[in-house]
């Protein structure tokens, strides 16, 4: 087998901490490979509560440097992906014997200053026997609160990610995993096996170990690192039921065991709720929900909502395991979200730097924070640049996506409404380049159902790594749940067409 020449990195791990890292390293001239043994953004990533927060509840537990990075990433993401990043409005109703209303308006008069700069509404109280939001609930909560965060399509996140660093010469391998690693002469020899087609050995100068919770088992199986002994597996689960309430506004709940219980609108017909926090022992591969987390979250939202939330309502669940790094004591949902990088090297000198915790919020920052420890291994000198450059398809301008919109009206008439504003959220101006050429909606080619055509298939699957229908429906586009099983069909076909093809 031919080996070429070394990269500067080889990561492991196509989440959004890979991609990140990925994006970075490229933009900072430094040569780049990047495996995922599945999808972009297949596991954790796309399992999460889809929000860009600073995290309210973190502030019970004194983490106000946690809060205040992941604030400043919340106004960063805003500028620089307006199109999967967006503002919500969260009311956090107030219920007698839990957290005292004094306590909450501290904790959010705190939230509010803690970021220096904030394009966001500041926090006010509600009267949720007049206000909107109040409709929805019992009528036991009469007052409340309401501040703001942002939600953000996470999975979309990640491709963007990777896209923008295969955009600077970044090499991005999909169903591709990592099979051994050695040490040689101070640099790593690794085998690489794809799914489909020949494996390949790339020598790289470093390693990121960035296999979420898979990463306490690369760093010891794989590279031959000490283990990570504080790293803690939980899964999060969330449900998905039909529509709660008509208005766009998020739910918090408190609830009797002082965990936080999130109820967003999702998709316009439903409602998104979620999370469980649970110790878990096995493969991240396999997790799923189980009929005791349905029942909590049925039994958690039920507790404020007029409308009965029942498990035979579930229409969607996912589940995800995040790797937390802390102690071993104390219940899941105290465990920190902080990130730790850990540097070590190989038998054969080679450094490897392994990534453990973190929210997506925070991802960018932790890429910076990664290559600032990788620096003296791979002669980095170019300085950080993330922060002020748009993913792609966001340079909107001030007008944002309703500009976006105006635009896409006024140039492409006979694209219907609902196609474009769904096109205008997940590509943002990357739209123009899927729809060039397209005059009317036939030149957009095959209509698989649900608003799929082909000419946006055919974009996911060239430059959007997508090789599967679950890659284009329940990540890429998230019409998983609007679609017929007919459309699913259809759409499996033509991309084995797509594929034999190549």
């Amino acid at each position: 087998m031919q080996i070429g020449e070394p990269v500067d990195l080889l990561i492991i791990g196509g989440g959004i901490n890979g991609v990140g890292i990925a994006r970075d390293a490229a933009g900072r001239g430094l040569s780049v490979v990047l495996c995922e043994q599945g999808d972009l953004g297949g596991a954790t990533s796309s399992a999460s509560t889809k929000l860009i927060h600073g995290g309210l509840r973190y502030l019970e537990f004194y983490r106000f440097g946690l809060v205040r990075e992941a604030l400043a990433e919340r106004e960063v993401l805003l500028r620089l992906a307006p199109h999967i990043v967006s503002p919500m409005r969260f009311v956090l109703p107030h219920e007698d014997g839990r957290r005292p209303a004094w306590l909450i308006r501290l904790g959010l008069f705190l939230y509010d200053h803690l970021s220096h700069r904030t394009t966001l509404s500041r926090c006010q109280g509600l009267d949720l026997a007049r206000h909107p939001a109040g409709a929805a609930l019992k009528g036991d909560f009469g007052k409340g609160f309401a501040y703001s965060d942002c939600w953000v399509d996470d999975a979309r996140l990640v491709v963007l990610n990777a896209l923008s660093a295969a955009e600077r010469g970044a090499e991005v391998l999909v169903r591709t995993r990592l099979a051994s690693a050695e040490a040689v002469d101070g640099q790593w020899r690794a085998r690489l096996v794809p799914i489909a087609g020949p494996e390949r050995t790339v020598r790289a100068r470093a390693i990121v170990n960035a296999a979420g919770p898979w990463a306490g088992r690369v760093a010891a199986d794989i590279l031959g690192l000490p283990a990570a002994a504080s790293l803690r597996l939980v899964k999060g689960s969330h449900i998905v039921v039909p529509r709660l309430f008509g208005h766009d506004m998020a739910y918090v709940f408190q609830q009797p065991d002082r965990r936080i219980l999130f109820a967003i609108p999702y998709q316009d017909r439903f409602t998104l709720i979620g999370t469980t926090e649970v110790d878990f022992d096995g493969d991240p591969a396999g997790a799923r929900i189980d009929n005791g987390e349905i029942a909590y979250l049925c039994q958690a939202a039920g507790r404020y909502f007029r409308a009965p939330v029942d498990p035979a309502a579930v229409v969607w669940s996912y589940s995800g395991v995040r790797p937390l790094y802390g102690t071993d004591s104390g219940t899941a949902s105290a465990v920190s979200r902080e990130y730790r990088l850990e540097v070590a090297k190989g038998a054969g000198g080679a450094p490897a730097l392994s990534v453990f915790g973190g929210k997506i919020t925070t991802y960018r920052r932790l890429a910076e924070r990664a290559l600032d420890r990788l620096r003296p291994f791979v002669g980095l000198k170019a300085p950080p640049w993330t922060g002020e450059a748009p993913l792609p398809g966001g340079d909107l301008g001030a007008d944002g996506v309703e500009g976006l919109l105006a635009r896409l009206a006024d140039a492409l008439p006979w694209l219907p409404a609902p196609l474009r504003r769904r096109y205008a959220g997940a590509y943002g101006n990357l739209v123009f380049t899927i729809l060039d050429g397209a005059g009317q909606l036939d030149d957009l080619g095959e209509d698989f159902g649900g608003g799929l055509y082909a000419a946006e298939v055919r974009h996911l699957v060239n430059r959007e790594w997508a090789r599967t229908p679950d890659d284009v429906l329940w990540r890429r586009t998230k019409l998983g749940l609007c679609v017929a099983e007919a459309t699913r069909a259809r759409l499996a076909a033509w991309m084995a067409g797509q594929e034999s093809s190549r």
